[in-house]
């Protein structure tokens, strides 16, 4: 199924459009799942639906801590409860949480209804809501709990992002930076260019419309992730490891901004092992600690950043960690294993160009 991409700023116009695309395969009951900000500051943007206006809403915890099994059985209750069926819809309203939560209730629940995916924030437009990837976490590590199941329409409207705060602009940005860099040098170039304290909006769609499309187009090459899509993975391996340190001093990391600090981090060990050429790996790295937050970790927490690397999914044995390296911006290496001396060469490097 090619998942469809709606770009839009009128989301409840959207909305009606693509249920009636919907309705007219299989009538069912409408859903809508949001968390407590969501259902907030978003909800009311599509209170000019009028299917909205019939729909059941299931609200759940903000935040990524409630992206667990006890907000996945809450939602499976509610759907039950409200006499869902396979011909129902459910529509995830809401950062990455929701739409990885929402979208993974929705593929097992009486084994499978479908989903509309609307994301509100930057960073789940750009990486959650789009390819197919839904979960939870579980025994405090990152999607330990998912299926890979597309939503059947994304609708993506800079009208959620306009009022977006600074941190939650930087956590999209990351990904936006990551998929210019498995794209092309103009694409990186392009990336680099944008002045994130003065977001001009017009500029960010136009970026945001290339940013998914390079997603999509590897997603279609490869569902799965049996071989290509691993390109997305590019940061993900070190960036996954500082947000579980993070998590584990109970001061979460937004993960954008985790994928920023690991894009340095793997452009560092693309250097060493492939020549990735250092003038665009000083750029970005520029770039990142100018605009983010510097990383908090020392040499001293070297050993349990190894650790939580050999927990990551895209490992292949217990003994081997896994990475996505480039040789330049567009030339993916994927499946490169690393030793925990390079693993540690590389985390130095990244602190001495971050400023930790």
């Amino acid at each position: 199924m090619k998942q469809a991409l709606i770009f839009t700023s009128d989301p409840a116009k959207a909305l009606d459009e693509a249920l009636a695309a919907e309705e007219n395969r299989h009538p069912g009951s409408l859903f809508i799942l949001t968390d407590e900000n969501s259902a907030r500051c978003c909800l009311p943007l599509l209170k000019e639906s009028r299917a909205a206006a019939d729909a059941k809403i299931i609200t759940i915890g903000a935040g990524d801590s409630n992206k667990n099994i006890r907000s996945l059985e809450e939602v499976w209750t509610t759907l039950t409860g409200g006499g869902a069926t396979r011909g129902s819809v459910m529509v995830n309203l809401g950062g990455g949480m929701v739409t990885d939560l929402g979208g993974f209730a929705a593929a097992t629940f009486k084994r499978g209804i479908r989903f509309i995916n609307i994301p509100t924030t930057l960073l789940s437009a750009v990486d959650a809501a789009v390819g197919g990837k839904t979960g939870i976490n579980f025994c405090g590590l990152k999607n330990e709990i998912g299926s890979f199941r597309e939503a059947e329409t994304v609708i993506i409207s800079a009208a959620f992002y306009s009022t977006l705060p600074y941190g939650e602009l930087l956590s999209g940005y990351g990904e936006v930076l990551k998929h210019a860099l498995i794209d092309s040098p103009e694409a990186v170039a392009e990336a680099l260019k944008i002045n994130l304290q003065e977001v001009c909006l017009t500029q960010l769609e136009g970026i945001l419309q290339r940013s998914v499309r390079v997603k999509q187009r590897i997603v279609a090459e490869d569902p799965f992730e049996h071989g290509i899509r691993r390109a997305l993975n590019l940061g993900h391996t070190a960036a996954h490891a500082f947000e579980a340190l993070a998590m584990e001093r109970r001061r979460p990391l937004a993960h954008g901004i985790a994928v920023a600090h690991g894009l340095v981090t793997d452009l560092v060990m693309s250097h060493l092992r492939l020549g990735f050429p250092s003038d665009t790996l000083h750029q970005v790295a520029s770039f990142v600690r100018d605009n983010y937050p510097a990383p908090e970790f020392t040499c001293k927490e070297y050993g349990a950043l190894t650790d939580f690397m050999r927990h990551d999914k895209k490992n292949r044995s217990a003994d081997a960690i896994n990475f996505t390296l480039l040789s330049a911006p567009g030339e993916i290496k994927i499946d490169c294993l690393a030793t925990d001396t390079e693993i540690s060469a590389a985390l130095d490097i990244t602190r001495d160009l971050l400023g930790c």
